[in-house]
């Protein structure tokens, strides 16, 4: 149940509760959490397993290559290729590619897209995000001779391959 909500599935889940019996502790982490501590404990003892979390979540949830058809993405060197040939893409548009390849085929709004390559920036107009992806577009396509991005009319893009 917890980890039905996509943005949460790598997200590590702490349950903090007054409920200490073992068949609560194995019910709280049958259904996701990835630790339970139960009350009282100090803040030491939180703090510890709050960074122990974080640390195994970091672990499994960081790939050093991302892939998806023939694109790769070399997180660790910052570089992206199309069946080996290396694709020069500007930090927005890696940025959108990588957003992109972290769920292939799955539909974004140009708001969604915003929010998440721009993050905090609220003076970037949604239509900026369009420019951004016919220049990412057009970088994949020089490689592929294929339309690896496709335009939901109305709504936004998804990473597919179209042709």
């Amino acid at each position: 149940q917890i980890r039905a909500n996509k943005s949460m599935i790598n997200l590590p889940i702490i349950m903090l509760t007054a409920r200490g019996e073992e068949e609560d502790k194995i019910k709280g982490l049958n259904i996701g959490a990835n630790d339970y501590v139960v009350k009282p404990y100090s803040i030491k003892e939180l703090l510890a397993r709050i960074r122990a979390n974080l640390r195994i979540n970091k672990n499994l949830s960081t790939p050093e290559v991302m892939s998806f058809e023939s694109i790769r993405i070399d997180i660790a060197r910052h570089t992206v290729s199309y069946d080996g040939s290396n694709i020069s893409l500007g930090p927005i548009e890696y940025k959108l590619l990588y957003f992109l390849m972290s769920a292939p085929r799955q539909v974004f709004s140009r708001k969604q897209l915003l929010d998440r390559v721009w993050e905090s920036n609220t003076e970037i107009e949604t239509r900026t995000v369009d420019v951004h992806i016919g220049r990412l577009r057009k970088s994949l396509k020089e490689v592929s001779n294929k339309n690896l991005i496709r335009t939901i009319r109305g709504f936004g893009y998804s990473l597919d391959s179209v042709d």
